[in-house]
């Protein structure tokens, strides 16, 4: 069992995040036979060990690896916040390279639970993926003005 130290305001805790793995692999047949059929799938973020044991995977390191396993055109995670902002919080990145991303990271600039979501976008995009969105779901239209206006209103990463 893995736990984690978490802040929720002032006050510390300690989370029991259960099992938790990493992928390795994704058979991506099933996907494609319900997209065949014109179904849009929802997934659940969990795998299965060599046991047949159930464990916890991040939800947005498993989106990066099925885009990447359904060679998709561009991988969108949605989220609470407006993109990647800069370290004050003003300013959201509207566009940010690979190597971009790395430096801000080893700066100290992005941090917190945008790095999974830049680990999913970094790994879908060297891995086929031609670009990877981060948008803020809970704004109407956000999703249509990301893809379909010069500007966006997230961060888009591309290589």
């Amino acid at each position: 069992m893995e736990k984690m130290r978490v802040r929720d305001g002032e006050i510390e805790r300690e989370v029991d995040l259960g099992y938790v793995g990493e992928i390795t692999y994704i058979d991506p047949s099933v996907l494609h036979t319900l997209l065949d059929n014109r179904y849009i799938p929802v997934i659940a973020p969990i795998a299965i060990d060599r046991n047949g044991g159930s464990l916890n995977i991040n939800a947005d390191l498993a989106a990066g690896e099925i885009a990447i396993a359904l060679n998709a055109f561009k991988l969108i995670n949605l989220t609470d916040v407006d993109g990647v902002m800069d370290g004050e919080r003003k300013t959201v990145f509207r566009s940010l390279t690979l190597s971009e991303i790395d430096q801000l990271i080893e700066d100290g600039m992005i941090s917190g639970g945008m790095i999974p979501k830049l680990e999913a976008s970094i790994q879908a995009v060297r891995g086929g993926v031609d670009s990877a969105h981060i948008v803020n779901g809970n704004m109407p239209h956000n999703l249509l003005l990301e893809l379909f206006t010069d500007a966006g209103v997230g961060t888009m990463i591309c290589p």
